[in-house]
């Protein structure tokens, strides 16, 4: 991790002919920091002293200091703009959604055409929405912390409160989690490989942004721009990815791709930061399948040192196109070499990852798999195999142990799994260490 990153990576800053220029660019490998969902910014403090760790994107430090905190069925709806206009300069407005079934977005826009002193917003879910937030003096807080919120505005004859902007928490807990827009698997292309393989950080990222272009909103008319910008999506999860692989690369150049991407998996954690396994945003209810997290959150560190890993050559590759019935000629775009051939079709992929399918008409599940590790260690070592396997499943797996002499030994395991039972619409996984 160490090792100078060859200059070959970091790229060339070309001007263009639009309005683009050399100034705009960014000349680090990775120009992002990620903010997870371990951390919030801005907190709510109220009069009694009790400080609440919010989520606030206003851009700037504006004075909301000991206002009143006003809160009744009438303008606590923030269902009309009218009505919030009377009471625009009287305090910190509360914002329940329970009194309307109107969404906390719209409440944003006519809390932001009220022109509000404050606002705080109720977020009922586990992941607050930054939806609109940062374009007025308003804080959202989660559901749970609301309760002693309207406790205090209530029992109190004359409560306040006052919302603190540009502050950092972190140790938020649970986190992190499978964001609600993550796409999920499996692969239309092929279920039978798992994906996604992991997951990165990808919501609220501080990334190096356009500052010529719209980075936040005051009110309806300001607009600012800014170096940086916090972003969300694959495009923010895949450069952390794709920065941990060039510099594993770094430290390992002679990994393949199969064997760096095999550590990322091998190494990731499917555990949250109170030790118990990732939740799926997109289903509140559910711990994270597979489907949405792969192997777990990306763990660089861990990754330099896997122990085995699971690598694959492109013959094996081709070995699977063949398999999925792509022709020759197909084969020959993806590949651009004759050196390859169809004589060993196999859907048996050599992948960190076991995947069988059941229906209402085959109930009873047997598949077998191959897979051969290669150690990458000095010295010898043993693996033993270590089964967590969900209800009606029997998994064997042979030999149980692994005995290797030297580093980039290579040996081979099998692994068959056994169900009976048929679970509608279920998906049901375990694990291999």
């Amino acid at each position: 991790m160490t090792k100078k990153i060859p200059n070959k990576w970091k790229g060339i800053c070309e001007e263009r002919q639009d309005f683009f220029n050399s100034s705009m660019c960014n000349f680090k490998l990775i120009g992002a920091k990620y903010f997870n969902k371990d951390r919030t910014f801005g907190a709510l403090v109220l009069g009694n002293g009790q400080p609440i760790a919010g989520w606030t994107l206003f851009p700037a430090n504006a004075i909301v200091e000991n206002l009143p905190l006003i809160y009744n069925k009438n303008i606590s709806a923030c269902n009309s703009v009218k009505v919030l206009s009377k009471v625009a300069t009287q305090g910190i407005i509360l914002c329940d959604t329970k009194f309307d079934t109107v969404f906390i977005s719209t409440q944003m826009w006519f809390a932001n055409k009220a022109s509000l002193s404050g606002a705080v917003f109720i977020y009922d879910s586990p992941s607050l929405d930054d939806t609109g937030i940062g374009r007025s003096p308003s804080i959202e807080i989660s559901a749970q912390d609301a309760q002693s919120v309207i406790k205090y505005a209530k029992c109190h004859k004359k409560p306040t409160a006052s919302i603190k902007f540009q502050q950092t928490f972190v140790g938020i807990k649970p986190a992190p989690a499978a964001a609600s827009y993550s796409s999920r698997g499996p692969s239309p292309s092929y279920p039978g490989v798992l994906k996604p393989d992991i997951m990165a950080a990808g919501s609220n990222v501080l990334a190096a942004f356009n500052p010529h272009l719209e980075t936040a909103t005051i009110s309806t008319n300001v607009i600012l721009p800014s170096d940086y910008n916090l972003l969300s999506g694959t495009s923010m999860a895949c450069a952390h990815a794709s920065g941990v692989v060039a510099l594993l690369k770094a430290v390992h150049p002679q990994w393949s791709a199969t064997a760096i991407r095999s550590a990322l998996v091998t190494t990731a954690s499917p555990l949250n930061n109170t030790q118990n396994p990732n939740r799926d945003y997109g289903y509140p209810s559910q711990y994270a399948s597979p489907l949405a997290i792969g192997a777990g959150q990306i763990d660089p560190n861990k990754a330099l040192d896997p122990g085995l890993v699971y690598d694959a050559t492109p013959q094996d590759y081709v070995n699977l196109l063949c398999a999925l019935n792509y022709t020759i000629k197909q084969i020959l775009t993806i590949t651009r070499s004759t050196s390859y051939n169809c004589f060993k079709p196999s859907f048996d992929f050599n992948y960190p990852s076991f995947i069988a399918f059941y229906n209402n008409r085959t109930r009873s599940v047997f598949h077998k798999f191959r897979r051969t590790v290669t150690y990458v260690r000095d010295g010898p070592a043993a693996y033993r195999a270590k089964v967590t396997l969900p209800k009606d499943f029997v998994m064997t797996v042979s030999p149980e142990t692994l005995a290797f002499r030297y580093k980039n030994e290579k040996q081979s395991y099998d692994v068959i799994i056994k169900y009976s039972k048929y679970e509608k619409e279920n998906i049901l996984f375990g694990d291999l260490v």
